[in-house]
Protein backbone atom coordinates (compact mmCIF):
# COMPACT_ATOMS: atom_id res chain seq x y z
CA UNK A 1 0.00 0.00 0.00
CA UNK A 2 3.00 2.51 0.93
CA UNK A 3 4.75 1.98 -2.63
CA UNK A 4 1.34 2.54 -4.56
CA UNK A 5 0.84 5.99 -2.14
CA UNK A 6 4.11 6.86 -2.92
CA UNK A 7 4.72 5.84 -6.12
CA UNK A 8 2.10 8.01 -8.12
CA UNK A 9 4.71 10.62 -7.79
CA UNK A 10 5.98 9.00 -11.80
CA UNK A 11 2.95 10.03 -13.16
CA UNK A 12 3.98 13.59 -13.20
CA UNK A 13 7.31 13.62 -13.75
CA UNK A 14 7.02 12.95 -17.86
CA UNK A 15 6.02 16.84 -17.93
CA UNK A 16 9.83 17.37 -17.75
CA UNK A 17 10.78 16.23 -21.06
CA UNK A 18 8.64 18.55 -23.10
CA UNK A 19 10.93 20.43 -25.20
CA UNK A 20 10.51 23.65 -28.30
CA UNK A 21 8.80 25.69 -24.82
CA UNK A 22 9.49 29.60 -25.09
CA UNK A 23 11.10 31.04 -22.54
CA UNK A 24 7.55 32.64 -21.20
CA UNK A 25 6.28 28.74 -21.52
CA UNK A 26 8.71 28.04 -19.98
CA UNK A 27 8.63 30.60 -16.43
CA UNK A 28 4.65 29.99 -16.42
CA UNK A 29 5.46 25.99 -15.86
CA UNK A 30 8.00 27.10 -13.24
CA UNK A 31 5.13 29.11 -11.51
CA UNK A 32 2.50 26.24 -11.85
CA UNK A 33 5.08 24.02 -10.01
CA UNK A 34 5.99 27.16 -7.50
CA UNK A 35 2.13 27.20 -6.71
CA UNK A 36 1.59 23.42 -5.85
CA UNK A 37 4.70 23.86 -3.57
CA UNK A 38 2.73 26.51 -2.06
CA UNK A 39 -0.30 24.18 -1.66
CA UNK A 40 2.22 21.51 0.06
CA UNK A 41 3.98 23.77 2.36
CA UNK A 42 0.48 25.01 3.83
CA UNK A 43 -0.72 21.52 3.32
CA UNK A 44 2.08 20.05 5.16
CA UNK A 45 2.25 22.80 8.01
CA UNK A 46 -1.52 22.65 8.76
CA UNK A 47 -1.19 18.68 9.61
CA UNK A 48 2.03 19.54 11.97
CA UNK A 49 0.75 22.72 13.61
CA UNK A 50 -2.78 21.03 14.21
CA UNK A 51 -1.39 17.88 16.10
CA UNK A 52 0.92 20.31 18.42
CA UNK A 53 -2.50 22.54 18.88
CA UNK A 54 -4.49 19.49 19.87
CA UNK A 55 -1.48 18.65 22.62
CA UNK A 56 -1.39 21.93 23.61
CA UNK A 57 -5.12 22.52 24.12
CA UNK A 58 -5.64 19.03 25.81
CA UNK A 59 -2.64 19.93 28.29
CA UNK A 60 -4.27 23.33 29.36
CA UNK A 61 -7.46 21.38 29.73
CA UNK A 62 -5.78 19.63 32.18
CA UNK A 63 -6.34 16.19 30.31
CA UNK A 64 -3.18 15.24 29.21
CA UNK A 65 0.92 15.98 30.01
CA UNK A 66 2.09 19.87 29.61
CA UNK A 67 5.93 18.50 28.70
CA UNK A 68 3.98 16.49 26.13
CA UNK A 69 2.78 19.59 24.72
CA UNK A 70 5.71 21.14 24.63
CA UNK A 71 7.84 18.45 23.36
CA UNK A 72 5.60 18.35 20.32
CA UNK A 73 5.99 22.35 19.60
CA UNK A 74 9.67 21.62 20.52
CA UNK A 75 10.14 19.20 17.79
CA UNK A 76 8.14 20.99 15.23
CA UNK A 77 10.31 24.08 15.59
CA UNK A 78 13.56 22.29 15.81
CA UNK A 79 12.33 20.39 12.41
CA UNK A 80 11.46 23.18 10.41
CA UNK A 81 14.73 25.04 11.32
CA UNK A 82 16.74 21.96 10.16
CA UNK A 83 14.63 21.96 7.03
CA UNK A 84 15.62 25.54 6.07
CA UNK A 85 19.07 25.35 7.23
CA UNK A 86 19.99 21.97 5.91
CA UNK A 87 19.73 22.75 2.68
CA UNK A 88 21.23 26.57 3.40
CA UNK A 89 24.31 24.43 4.24
CA UNK A 90 24.00 22.52 1.13
CA UNK A 91 24.30 25.94 -0.76
CA UNK A 92 27.29 27.45 0.96
CA UNK A 93 28.86 23.74 1.12
CA UNK A 94 28.78 23.74 -3.30
CA UNK A 95 29.28 27.60 -3.51
CA UNK A 96 32.64 27.52 -1.29
CA UNK A 97 33.78 24.76 -4.09
CA UNK A 98 32.53 26.86 -6.52
CA UNK A 99 34.45 29.55 -5.55
CA UNK A 100 38.03 27.78 -4.93
CA UNK A 101 37.57 26.41 -7.97
CA UNK A 102 36.88 29.84 -9.68
CA UNK A 103 40.22 31.14 -7.76
CA UNK A 104 42.14 28.30 -9.35
CA UNK A 105 41.04 28.92 -12.98
CA UNK A 106 41.67 32.27 -12.49
CA UNK A 107 45.34 31.93 -11.39
CA UNK A 108 45.71 30.17 -14.56
CA UNK A 109 44.49 32.61 -16.63
CA UNK A 110 46.60 35.13 -14.72
CA UNK A 111 50.07 33.49 -15.62
CA UNK A 112 49.64 32.76 -18.86
CA UNK A 113 48.52 36.87 -19.64
CA UNK A 114 52.50 38.90 -20.03
CA UNK A 115 50.80 41.80 -19.15
CA UNK A 116 47.66 42.26 -15.79
CA UNK A 117 46.02 45.21 -14.29
CA UNK A 118 45.88 43.55 -10.95
CA UNK A 119 42.40 45.81 -10.24
CA UNK A 120 41.03 44.28 -13.69
CA UNK A 121 41.70 41.08 -12.78
CA UNK A 122 40.28 41.08 -9.12
CA UNK A 123 37.07 41.99 -11.02
CA UNK A 124 36.70 39.41 -13.36
CA UNK A 125 37.50 37.12 -10.86
CA UNK A 126 34.69 38.63 -8.53
CA UNK A 127 31.92 38.33 -11.33
CA UNK A 128 32.65 34.78 -12.24
CA UNK A 129 32.79 33.61 -8.73
CA UNK A 130 29.08 34.88 -8.88
CA UNK A 131 27.79 34.18 -11.91
CA UNK A 132 29.16 30.38 -11.29
CA UNK A 133 27.01 30.60 -7.98
CA UNK A 134 23.98 31.68 -9.62
CA UNK A 135 24.59 29.06 -12.13
CA UNK A 136 24.51 26.27 -9.14
CA UNK A 137 21.68 27.43 -7.14
CA UNK A 138 20.12 28.28 -10.44
CA UNK A 139 20.64 24.84 -11.76
CA UNK A 140 17.43 23.15 -12.67
CA UNK A 141 18.74 19.58 -11.55
CA UNK A 142 19.62 20.60 -8.30
CA UNK A 143 15.94 22.51 -8.10
CA UNK A 144 14.23 19.27 -8.86
CA UNK A 145 16.72 17.30 -6.48
CA UNK A 146 15.67 19.28 -3.49
CA UNK A 147 12.15 19.49 -4.34
CA UNK A 148 12.19 16.08 -4.67
CA UNK A 149 14.28 15.27 -1.14
CA UNK A 150 11.88 17.80 -0.06
CA UNK A 151 8.67 15.66 -1.00
CA UNK A 152 10.31 12.47 -0.16
CA UNK A 153 10.66 14.02 3.62
CA UNK A 154 6.48 14.64 3.44
CA UNK A 155 6.03 11.14 1.80
CA UNK A 156 7.66 9.91 4.87
CA UNK A 157 5.03 11.14 7.37
CA UNK A 158 2.28 9.98 5.13
CA UNK A 159 3.75 6.74 4.92
CA UNK A 160 4.04 6.84 8.81
CA UNK A 161 0.05 7.62 8.87
CA UNK A 162 -0.97 4.16 6.58
CA UNK A 163 1.50 1.73 8.70
CA UNK A 164 -0.04 3.47 12.07
CA UNK A 165 -3.62 3.07 10.87
CA UNK A 166 -2.56 -0.75 9.42
CA UNK A 167 -0.95 -1.26 13.34
CA UNK A 168 -4.17 -0.20 15.15
CA UNK A 169 -6.09 -2.59 13.15
CA UNK A 170 -8.16 0.37 11.26
CA UNK A 171 -7.32 -0.88 7.73
CA UNK A 172 -9.95 0.55 5.87
CA UNK A 173 -8.79 3.98 7.20
CA UNK A 174 -5.36 2.68 6.02
CA UNK A 175 -6.66 1.70 2.21
CA UNK A 176 -8.13 5.81 2.46
CA UNK A 177 -5.25 7.28 3.39
CA UNK A 178 -3.59 5.10 0.19
CA UNK A 179 -6.08 6.41 -2.36
CA UNK A 180 -5.72 9.96 -1.35
CA UNK A 181 -2.21 10.32 -0.62
CA UNK A 182 -1.49 8.62 -4.58
CA UNK A 183 -3.80 11.53 -6.04
CA UNK A 184 -1.97 13.91 -4.55
CA UNK A 185 1.36 12.12 -5.32
CA UNK A 186 0.70 12.88 -8.71
CA UNK A 187 0.43 16.51 -8.77
CA UNK A 188 3.63 16.69 -6.55
CA UNK A 189 5.52 14.62 -9.52
CA UNK A 190 4.75 17.85 -11.34
CA UNK A 191 6.24 20.01 -9.19
CA UNK A 192 9.40 18.49 -9.66
CA UNK A 193 9.16 18.06 -13.47
CA UNK A 194 8.80 21.67 -13.76
CA UNK A 195 12.27 23.39 -13.23
CA UNK A 196 13.33 20.57 -15.62
CA UNK A 197 11.08 21.37 -18.66
CA UNK A 198 11.94 25.32 -17.78
CA UNK A 199 15.84 23.90 -18.69
CA UNK A 200 17.11 23.78 -22.37
CA UNK A 201 18.57 20.67 -21.54
CA UNK A 202 16.20 17.08 -21.68
CA UNK A 203 16.73 15.32 -18.45
CA UNK A 204 17.39 11.44 -18.43
CA UNK A 205 15.34 8.95 -18.22
CA UNK A 206 17.46 7.86 -15.10
CA UNK A 207 17.55 10.81 -13.83
CA UNK A 208 13.75 11.49 -13.53
CA UNK A 209 13.86 7.53 -12.15
CA UNK A 210 16.17 8.25 -9.27
CA UNK A 211 13.52 11.90 -8.15
CA UNK A 212 10.99 9.62 -8.60
CA UNK A 213 12.35 7.37 -6.25
CA UNK A 214 13.57 9.92 -3.82
CA UNK A 215 10.20 11.65 -3.69
CA UNK A 216 7.76 8.26 -3.58
CA UNK A 217 10.08 5.75 -2.33
CA UNK A 218 10.04 7.05 1.40
CA UNK A 219 6.10 6.71 1.30
CA UNK A 220 7.13 2.69 1.60
CA UNK A 221 9.26 3.32 4.20
CA UNK A 222 7.21 5.50 6.13
CA UNK A 223 4.80 2.48 6.05
CA UNK A 224 6.96 -0.19 6.71
CA UNK A 225 8.35 1.80 10.10
CA UNK A 226 4.77 3.07 10.94
CA UNK A 227 3.57 -0.25 10.87
CA UNK A 228 6.04 -1.74 13.99
CA UNK A 229 5.60 1.27 15.90
CA UNK A 230 3.61 4.80 16.46
CA UNK A 231 5.42 7.88 17.15
CA UNK A 232 3.65 11.03 17.00
CA UNK A 233 7.10 13.13 18.02
CA UNK A 234 8.31 11.20 14.03
CA UNK A 235 5.48 12.90 12.29
CA UNK A 236 5.45 16.06 13.43
CA UNK A 237 9.63 16.30 13.13
CA UNK A 238 9.67 14.77 9.65
CA UNK A 239 6.11 17.28 9.01
CA UNK A 240 8.24 20.46 9.75
CA UNK A 241 10.94 19.21 7.90
CA UNK A 242 9.51 19.06 4.70
CA UNK A 243 7.73 22.32 5.21
CA UNK A 244 11.13 24.04 5.97
CA UNK A 245 12.65 22.63 2.79
CA UNK A 246 9.94 23.47 0.69
CA UNK A 247 9.93 26.67 1.36
CA UNK A 248 13.83 27.20 1.25
CA UNK A 249 13.05 25.49 -2.42
CA UNK A 250 10.56 27.61 -3.11
CA UNK A 251 11.55 30.71 -2.56
CA UNK A 252 14.84 29.88 -5.26
CA UNK A 253 12.10 28.86 -7.65
CA UNK A 254 10.67 31.92 -7.57
CA UNK A 255 13.35 33.97 -7.94
CA UNK A 256 15.00 32.25 -10.69
CA UNK A 257 11.36 31.86 -12.53
CA UNK A 258 11.58 35.85 -12.25
CA UNK A 259 14.55 36.20 -14.69
CA UNK A 260 12.95 33.81 -17.29
CA UNK A 261 9.45 35.77 -17.51
CA UNK A 262 7.17 38.68 -16.50
CA UNK A 263 5.64 38.79 -13.14
CA UNK A 264 2.33 38.97 -14.71
CA UNK A 265 2.96 35.46 -15.91
CA UNK A 266 4.36 34.84 -12.68
CA UNK A 267 1.28 35.08 -10.56
CA UNK A 268 -1.12 33.23 -13.14
CA UNK A 269 1.32 30.34 -12.82
CA UNK A 270 1.18 30.30 -9.29
CA UNK A 271 -2.74 30.92 -9.29
CA UNK A 272 -3.05 27.84 -11.21
CA UNK A 273 -0.79 25.54 -9.51
CA UNK A 274 -3.07 26.41 -6.08
CA UNK A 275 -5.99 25.60 -7.73
CA UNK A 276 -4.97 22.60 -9.17
CA UNK A 277 -3.74 21.47 -5.83
CA UNK A 278 -6.95 22.79 -3.80
CA UNK A 279 -9.21 20.90 -6.51
CA UNK A 280 -7.20 17.38 -6.20
CA UNK A 281 -7.82 18.06 -2.34
CA UNK A 282 -11.05 18.94 -2.41
CA UNK A 283 -12.19 15.36 -4.97
CA UNK A 284 -10.46 13.62 -2.27
CA UNK A 285 -12.54 14.76 0.13
CA UNK A 286 -15.37 14.39 -1.38
CA UNK A 287 -14.50 10.96 -1.93
CA UNK A 288 -14.49 10.81 2.11
CA UNK A 289 -11.14 10.34 2.51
Amino acid sequence: MGAIAGFTVFLGLPVAILRNVSARAKGFLNAVSIGILVFLISDVLANAWTTVKDAASSAYAGQSSETIALLDLTVMLAGLGLGLFMLTAYERRYAKALIVASAETQKVVVSTEEVVDTQDSNRKRILLQRQQVAELLGNPYNLATMIAMSIGLHNFAEGLAIGQSYASGAVSLAVLLVIGFAAHNATEGFGIAGPLAASNERPTPSFLAKMGLIAGGPTFLGTLIGSITASTFTKILFLSLAAGALIYVTLFMYNSGRRQTTNDVMMLGIFIGILAALLTDLIVSLGGL
